[in-house]
């Protein structure tokens, strides 16, 4: 690929010039997105965009419209003759703009130069109102993480209070949760058959409202019903309740439709599609895309989130992890979608033939990095099963986790002629390397082996989340003893081949059943292995997941036992200084929390002080 080999209208068009250089005498549908429009498959606005595109559809995209002035952003490509779709972006714009203490973030990596304002809070919302009031009679559809994981009644962080699904506010007409390629086809080909959207009910990943006394979807689909958002409102239990419903259906080969009233409106989510075949995901990689940001950016300034996956490929979606603070099952599922080899090096020799590649790839990974082409040896037993996770509070007898197809395809990609390393930037999950006895199996070691001599670049990614066994409970992960098996396995593979590697483990504060007590013993545990914790994060409690209900609610949804959560600004502040022991700043408050929790005990293990009296 050669930047002068491509013109303009190599892109989707922006502009009513870039259309009528496309050739376009009318638009069929006008993307609109928070996020800089970077024609990558990484980006579910372009992936969308370029779907559509190969329905034979006239395509355009609106990237970071102004919402503030007189609104010609969204009026300069007029009406569309189907619909507006529109998305927040890859992130959900409230986590985009807000740290877990609510303070406004400084930058925006979906932007030019990482500057931020230039998408609103709840973009989602914001953008569709302004079509609607603009454009009354034309068709909107949501779709991306933040309208996905809003789809029912969910807690809103941010604002501290319950929301109903964002079909209310936003006005919208549908929405399209999770990977979206197969929704927006099937609805595409219904629209050009001149069905309104109004009467399209029975397409899979979808959601829409629909009056109390009409027919919501297909009678073949099995509805289950839940709390009404009103009920939620007036008891957290509720809420509770509803989210265990939800995730059970979420994970189902074959789910159940569910409803939920709001007055007089009834919010219908149905079941997701069956898994997507390697056919399928591999048509949509092979859309062509240029892998660049629009010229329109060329004098803007790099655009910081494609810095950073520019030269990296995705080989797989879903996460089977079911952690209880991320929201990749609820968006994508926890069935692994993997991409045929051939897929993946036609990806890998496009890149490779950038004008600025280097040979260096930065990442061959998905959500979670080995969890490539691995599914229940017995899909029967799988359709039976409702746990969220395959992996927790063990690793079910029925998955397959071989690591042989995910070592052939490093081979083969760390063997193309322009590649002179991949490296794995995707954290891995450890825990998948030990049987039920704690022990390494062969294709395992050679994983972990092959992973660490060729495609680590100085640091090797892992969560194992906390120490405290009663949170990792809760978060479903795995025991801390496993990642010391792990830590054990990694310095054992370093010494042999002499590679002077760096384990880099991540961790969580705050996180519900989590105490000041459980992260003074986490800053002891991690200074005894040596670590001096530079990823960590103070939970952020996202809509759609465990997490964020418990800390809504008080119970969590399986047992409904109250469980404690640290709530306040300097609740959550007292715990993350844990992290921290090691800096001058924080040593005489962290003494003073510890005698405060009659802890003194870890007084003399953080900071050696031997003979420290009060």
């Amino acid at each position: 690929m050669n930047k002068k080999e491509l013109h303009i209208t190599n892109w989707l068009p922006t502009t009513l010039k870039e259309v009528k250089q496309k050739k376009h005498d009318y638009l069929d549908v006008i993307l609109f997105t928070g996020d800089a429009y970077v024609d990558h498959p990484s980006f579910g606005a372009a992936i969308i965009g370029r779907v559509l595109e190969n329905e034979g559809l006239n395509v355009a995209i609106i990237p970071q419209p102004n919402w503030q002035d007189d609104l010609r952003d969204f009026k300069k490509l007029g009406r569309p003759r189907l619909f507006f779709a529109v998305t927040s972006g890859n992130m959900d714009s409230m986590v985009n703009h807000y740290t877990a203490n609510k303070r406004k973030r400084s930058n925006d990596a979906y932007t030019p130069e990482g500057r931020a304002g230039f998408r609103p809070d709840y973009a989602t919302i914001v953008y569709s109102k302004i079509l609607k009031n603009i454009f009354p009679d034309v068709p909107v559809i949501l779709g991306g993480i933040e309208a996905s994981l809003r789809r029912l009644a969910h807690y809103d962080y941010w604002s501290n209070s319950l929301k109903p699904s964002i079909l209310i506010d936003s006005k919208a007409d549908m929405l399209v949760y999770g990977n979206g390629e197969k929704a927006i086809i099937e609805i595409v080909n219904l629209m050009k058959k001149g069905i309104k959207i109004s009467n399209i009910k029975n397409i899979n990943q979808t959601a829409f409202l629909s009056s109390k006394n009409k027919k919501t979807a297909d009678k073949k689909m099995e509805s289950c019903p839940l709390n009404s958002y009103e009920d939620c409102l007036e008891n957290k239990k509720k809420l509770a309740i509803n989210f265990k419903l939800t995730e059970i259906e979420s994970n189902k080969i074959h789910a159940k439709q569910l409803t939920q009233r709001f007055k007089n409106k009834i919010i219908v989510v149905n079941p997701p599609f069956p898994k997507t075949s390697e056919t399928e995901i591999d048509s949509f990689y092979n859309l062509p895309f240029t892998y660049l940001p629009h010229p329109k950016y060329k004098k803007r300034g790099k655009i910081p989130a494609y810095e950073m996956i520019k030269f990296s490929i995705n080989i797989h979606r879903g996460c089977f992890g079911g952690c209880s603070f991320c929201t990749i099952s609820a968006h994508q599922g926890k069935f692994i979608v993997s991409r045929s080899e051939r897929s993946i090096l036609k990806e890998v020799d496009k890149i490779s033939n950038m004008p600025d590649f280097k040979g260096y790839i930065s990442d061959i990974g998905g959500p979670s990095a080995n969890m490539y082409k691995m599914q229940g040896n017995n899909i029967e037993i799988c359709k039976k099963c409702i746990r969220p996770s395959c992996i927790n509070p063990n690793i079910c007898k029925n998955l397959n986790t071989n690591h042989k197809q995910l070592i052939d395809i490093y081979k083969k990609i760390r063997n193309r002629p322009l590649v002179k390393k991949a490296t794995i930037g995707s954290g891995i999950r450890h825990d998948m390397l030990f049987d039920a006895n704690g022990n390494v199996t062969r294709d395992k070691y050679q994983y972990t082996e092959e992973l660490m001599k060729y495609h680590i670049s100085g640091r090797l990614k892992t969560a194992p989340e906390h120490t405290s066994e009663k949170v990792l409970k809760i978060m479903r992960k795995p025991s801390f003893r496993i990642f010391n098996k792990f830590k054990n396995l990694f310095d054992k593979i370093n010494r042999k081949n002499k590679l002077n590697l760096q384990l880099i483990p991540y961790f969580i504060s705050s996180h519900p059943d989590c105490t000041e007590t459980d992260m003074a013993e986490l800053a002891v545990k991690t200074k005894e292995l040596n670590f001096r914790l530079e990823q960590i994060q103070d939970l952020t409690p996202t809509p759609m997941t465990l997490a964020a209900v418990i800390y809504y609610s008080g119970f969590h949804p399986y047992t409904m036992k109250k469980i404690y959560t640290a709530r306040n600004a300097q609740a959550k502040l007292d715990q993350r200084m844990f992290f921290f022991w090691y800096k001058k700043e924080y040593k005489n408050k962290i003494k003073q929390k510890l005698i405060k929790i009659n802890r003194k005990d870890l007084i003399n293990k953080l900071f050696d002080y031997r003979n420290y009296k009060k």
